[in-house]
């Protein structure tokens, strides 16, 4: 597996990832509604733009089927293609970042698998909010590494 960084954020790579985004959360976040994941589809080019370090992996087919972001020493978003999930890409990914200076990364807390993924990379939580950034009804978990790293 390749990791890739991003230099020219192109209208079609950002399409691909979009799409990679949505299949991943749709299997992810299932306590977002349909028409939630539409709305907050509607943010993630713009997030995608603004992100400094923007990662990816490729098929054989050479199509995105996975990003990260890091900004500073935080992991910002990592989305893998939900039929790409569980074959190792999150845990090369987060040791990429982890060697790229990544500190620290937030959950959802109703998407406890996230949670277990990270605490297995060797984060542990160290604080909690009942909302999320938009303020909305989604408890956020606040991760950094633990002191194994």
């Amino acid at each position: 597996m390749e990791i890739i960084e991003i230099k020219e954020k192109t209208p079609k790579l950002i399409k691909e990832l979009v799409q990679v985004w949505e299949s991943s959360v749709k299997a992810t976040h299932l306590f977002l509604s349909d028409r939630e994941i539409k709305d907050i589809k509607h943010y993630v080019p713009q997030a995608l733009e603004g992100v400094r370090h923007l990662y990816i992996v490729k098929d054989i087919k050479n199509n995105p089927i996975a990003f990260m972001g890091i900004e500073e020493d935080r992991l910002e978003m990592l989305f893998i293609e939900d039929k790409k999930r569980g074959q190792g890409i999150g845990k090369q990914f987060v040791e990429y970042g982890i060697k790229m200076g990544v500190k620290k990364v937030t959950v959802n807390e109703q998407n406890p698998r996230a949670k277990g993924f990270y605490e297995h990379m060797g984060f542990v939580v160290y604080k909690r909010t009942e909302t999320d950034e938009q303020g909305n009804p989604y408890p956020i978990l606040y991760m950094k590494l633990g002191k194994k790293h």
